[in-house]
């Protein structure tokens, strides 16, 4: 199996400042599943993945594979961004149910 050539490190400007994004540790991992919980100082943001289609039971497992914290100032920016993805998203594929 080939590996997977990765890209250079991606650069932004923000207003003056020049922005490196380094990907060099950056890992990936799907989820179908978040849940949010928040703490005055934190917003945790858990994901994981639904095994639904293997239980026909009143209870659902889901396997948490990852917990994401964010200051809230962070956490807004991310709401932010989320929002203009899924509204461009909208824009050229459909609306979401």
């Amino acid at each position: 199996m080939q590996s997977e050539e990765r890209p250079g490190p991606k650069t932004s400007m923000v207003g003056q400042t020049k922005i490196r994004w380094d990907d060099t540790k950056m890992r990936t991992a799907y989820a179908n599943v978040c849940n949010v919980a928040t703490t005055r100082e934190e917003v945790m943001v858990l994901f994981g993945t639904s095994q639904a289609w293997m239980n026909a039971g009143e209870e659902i497992s889901v396997e948490l594979s990852d917990r994401i914290l964010l200051n809230p100032h962070a956490a807004k920016r991310l709401m932010g961004m989320l929002v203009k993805t899924i509204e461009d998203y909208e824009k050229n594929f459909g609306p979401l149910g």
